[in-house]
Parts: structure tokens; C-alpha cells; sequence
């Protein structure tokens, strides 16, 4: 079954499928799209989302990198600033930490500090979450870092339709955007046009509607959560889900609309709750929202602690339609008796599709 999407019928593809499509449309459109980074022309294609680029567009476009992260990030931010508009890949977000100097002094700040005669529009796309162990220095979700950055855009899509809109959007934006896709997002697919067209940063969508509580997904959780809603559902609590899409910018208009109506909201974030995005947005909401109406909050990510790596480990780590519907559960009724879904029953098919690494 297609995972979310603002449009309910047509043509279905995959996560990674979409991406690929959206790349080659812009580099088609405009010659100064170019794709860089570690793997992009391996035969495996970075989960299918560079297939079939080089061969279109030749090596000079598609550019084999070797294992330098600061020093090609140092690459495409020139090549950024002279007119060029890259799409560097990096693989995993982890990565990123060696680049930082060239993230947050230069590119990000370009724009300011040349009062707007000088640029950088440049795509950092990079991986997050878990998968088969990818282990302490392969798992982390460290978006809240780049959304604490001026200059920075961060954008989380949580599915195949969003994923096209927002490359798209990513690519044509004059400022450095950091493109966050989840690895078990690749195995989800969604109704997504031929055509080119754009998913607008700053503006979050209502994907399901409810009434009792607000639940905002941060990409995968997004999935993660509109499951968790189905067991909900069973038992007669309607939880409306919010997914963000764009984390800076933020639409915390939409959100704190949502809260003002449920008097609840739980933020499900890929991360560590502690000053990341979920924090960001409880924040937002009581500000606004302080004095006006009690409200009862709460969060959900990782543990203050490195992410594991053995299977029976993660399934404690991160966040499940369980977990997560049970937290609604106690927020809703906090009279009632502790309750918790069938975890069989929430297993989601996208989960075992995963084949190890790419």
C-alpha cells in the first residue's frame, strides 16, 4: 500500500525512484545541476536514488569523489558561490561532522556576509537512521544541529511524493539545504506525478485529522506514527498527524493551529530529544500558546545515549507504533488502565523489506 501522499491516485514510486526522477529533471532543465559525492556511480546507486545519472549525463555532471568529506564539500561550496548549483551526496549524516567548517562558516553565512551579491545554492543530501546495525557512528540523526544554523534550510520527507517536490525545491533554492532522507523511507513508495512540480518549504500538512491529541512525525516517524494512529483508532482516540516536511524553515503556524484545537501534543522526532527538533517545537507551541489554553506535551526520540547496534537493542532505541501509541494512550486517558497494542499487529511491511547496506 503506497505510503502517504497529497494525491490519491496515478502513478506509484518508490522513495529512491522519486529522488533519482527529480535530479535528472533539474539537470536536464538546468546545466549547471551537477551531482557529486562518494558512490554515485557505483552500480548499487546510493539505494537506487543516482541510478542510471552518469550514464545520462556523463562523468563531468555526475562526479565520482574520493573519501574527503571537508575538502569536496570545500568543492561544491565554490562551485556554489561561482553559479553552479551541486547536489552533494554524502551517504550517511554522520559524515557531515567533517565538514562542518565548510557547512556552517561558509556556505551558510555567504549570503550575509557578501549582503547578498554572493550565494551558495547547494543540496547536502545525507542518510539518517537505522537499518541492520549501522551502529554508534552510522545512525545519528543530527538535524537539529543544522536547523540551529542560520543561512542553513533542513528538509525531512517523509515520503515518495514529498521526496520529488522538495529535491526539486532543494535545488532551485538560492541557499545550502540540508536534505535529510531516512534509509527505511528507500522502501516506501507513493503516488507521485510525472511532472515536475514543487513541495514548498516552511508549510506542514495535516495527514490525518483528529481530535483528541497532535502527533508530529519527523520523517520516518511520520510512518511510524500514522500507524501507531490506525492501532489508536481501534480503541476510539483520534490523533491528528502533522508532518513537518521542513524543519527550517518551520511551520509552527500549522502546528500550534493543531494544538490549540486537541490540548495535546506529542512530537516523534529520529533523534535525541534533548535541545533537537521535537524540544524546538514543544517550545514554539508553549510560547504561543502560553496562557491561552493548558496543554499537555510531550516527546519522544532517543536516549541520552549512542545508538546501538544489535537488533534487540534498537527496538528499545527508537520509537515504534507501540511505543508511540501507548504514550498517546496515557496522555489522552491518564485514568485508565495501562494499555499497549499487539506488537504483531503493528509490525509494518515496509520494516522487512530492508536488505542490508547499499
Amino acid at each position: 500500500m503506497p505510503m502517504s501522499s497529497p494525491i490519491e491516485s496515478g502513478r506509484i514510486l518508490s522513495y529512491g525512484d522519486a529522488l533519482c526522477e527529480a535530479v535528472a529533471m533539474e539537470m536536464e532543465r538546468d546545466e549547471s545541476v551537477f551531482v557529486i559525492g562518494l558512490n554515485v556511480t557505483d552500480h548499487k546507486a546510493i539505494l537506487g536514488s543516482t541510478r542510471g545519472l552518469v550514464q545520462r549525463f556523463g562523468p563531468d555532471r555526475v562526479i565520482e569523489s574520493p573519501l574527503s568529506e571537508d575538502a569536496v564539500t570545500g568543492i561544491a561550496t565554490g562551485a556554489a558561490m561561482a553559479g553552479l548549483r551541486p547536489i552533494h551526496v554524502h551517504i550517511r549524516m554522520d559524515f557531515l561532522m567533517l565538514c562542518m567548517n565548510q557547512l556552517v562558516n561558509m556556505s551558510a553565512k555567504a549570503h550575509y556576509m557578501y549582503n547578498g551579491q554572493l550565494k551558495a545554492p547547494m543540496v547536502v543530501r545525507a542518510i539518517i537512521g537505522k537499518s541492520w546495525g549501522q551502529g554508534a557512528q552510522h545512525s545519528q540523526a543530527l538535524h537539529g544541529m543544522f536547523m540551529h544554523v542560520p543561512g542553513l534550510k533542513v528538509v525531512a520527507p517523509s515520503n515518495a511524493y514529498d521526496a520529488k517536490g522538495c529535491m526539486i525545491a532543494a535545488i532551485r533554492d538560492n541557499n545550502p539545504v540540508i536534505f535529510v532522507e531516512h534509509r527505511m523511507l528507500y522502501y516506501t513508495d507513493a503516488f507521485v506525478p510525472e511532472e515536475s512540480y514543487t513541495v514548498e518549504f516552511g508549510k506542514a500538512r495535516i495527514v490525518r485529522p483528529g481530535d483528541d491529541i497532535t502527533v508530529v512525525g519527523i520523517s520516518n516517524m511520520l510512518v511510524e506514527s500514522l500507524r501507531a494512529q490506525e492501532l489508536l483508532a481501534e480503541i476510539g482516540i483520534s490523533a491528528e498527524v502533522i508532518d513537518p516536511i521542513s524543519l527550517a524553515p518551520l511551520d509552527m503556524d500549522a502546528i500550534t493551529k493543531s494544538v490549540r484545537k486537541t490540548g495535546r501534543l506529542l512530537v516523534v522526532d529520529n533523534a535525541w530529544t534533548s535541545t533537537g527538533a521535537s524540544a524546538e517545537i514543544l517550545a514554539g507551541v508553549a510560547e504561543r500558546l502560553g496562557g491561552e489554553r493548558p496543554i499537555m506535551v510531550s516527546r519522544m526520540g532517543f536516549a541520552p545515549t549512542t545508538c546501538p547496534t544489535t537488533s534487540a537493542l534498537e527496538k528499545g532505541f527508537y520509537p515504534t507504533p507501540v511505543t508511540i501509541a501507548s504514550r498517546i494512550h496515557r496522555m489522552v486517558r491518564p485514568d485508565a488502565a495501562v494499555w499497549e497494542p499487539d506488537a504483531g499487529h503493528a509490525e509494518m511491511a515496509y520494516q522487512l523489506k530492508f536488505r542490508g547496506p547499499f
